[in-house]
């Protein structure tokens, strides 16, 4: 059987069943640059909003805290700043070489992650729920390192509802993001980015998905004129 053809500009989105391992190889690959190009495209709202994501969680000083695909650590420093003790894990070898955190971060799945039930407090995610392979069973792993009770805030990017909000956002995330993030850093991955948008769920479907995954007192909130978006939630008894 042939393998499936690589993702290119022209074509971002990876085949399904090759989305895992050509996922993780784009992020090894840009890694060393994706903190500068998160703060030069979105004009550094993004500190704000992991600064929001982590207030939302409204949890208690030195309560543990792990965050699903950490990355580079930004959300590790903000939780650690907020005087939590953050964990994270990433399934990119890249990214966690090029982390800036002191956070103990942990190489692993999140379909299946290496940590045992009620582990942790709270839990975070940020812009990454359009790169698992699956979002449902990341929510149930989820659900079931943090213990009853504890605290859950998902961030990720969203769409403007309409008018000429929707218009510039489109303008800036279809055209201006591939484009710079092509001349930096690498042009496949900053077409896959904008285009996994496709991957989320809308926000009513995201919202019903982690109410059905072992969360309740699910909530929505748009940040940045809709350019983004939060969702948080406690977990069940």
């Amino acid at each position: 059987m042939s393998a499936a053809p690589a993702p290119t500009p022209a074509r971002p989105l990876p085949d399904a069943a090759d989305k895992p391992r050509a996922v993780e190889a784009m992020f090894d690959r840009i890694a060393s640059r994706y903190d500068l190009l998160n703060r030069v495209l979105t004009f550094g709202l993004d500190v704000s909003w992991r600064r929001r994501t982590v207030a939302s969680l409204g949890l208690p000083t030195g309560s543990r805290v792990l965050d699903v695909a950490c990355g580079t650590g930004d959300l590790c420093r903000e939780l650690t700043r907020a005087g939590l003790r953050a964990a994270g894990v990433d399934f990119s070898a890249g990214m966690l070489r090029a982390a800036r955190t002191t956070a103990p971060l942990v190489r692993g799945d999140a379909l299946r992650m290496p940590f045992p039930d009620d582990a942790f407090d709270g839990v975070t995610c940020g812009f990454a729920l359009r790169n698992f392979a699956a979002l449902e069973p990341v929510l149930d792993e989820m659900a079931r390192v943090v213990r009853p009770g504890g605290r859950l805030a998902l961030l990720d990017v969203a769409e403007p509802a309409g008018g000429l909000a929707l218009a510039v956002h489109r303008t800036w995330f279809r055209r201006v993001v591939p484009f710079v993030g092509g001349l930096v850093s690498d042009r496949t991955a900053y077409a896959y980015l904008p285009a996994s948008t496709a991957y989320l769920p809308p926000p009513a479907a995201l919202v019903s998905a982690v109410g059905a995954h072992g969360f309740e007192h699910v909530a929505h909130t748009t940040l940045g004129l809709g350019a983004a978006q939060l969702v948080t939630g406690t977990r069940a008894p």
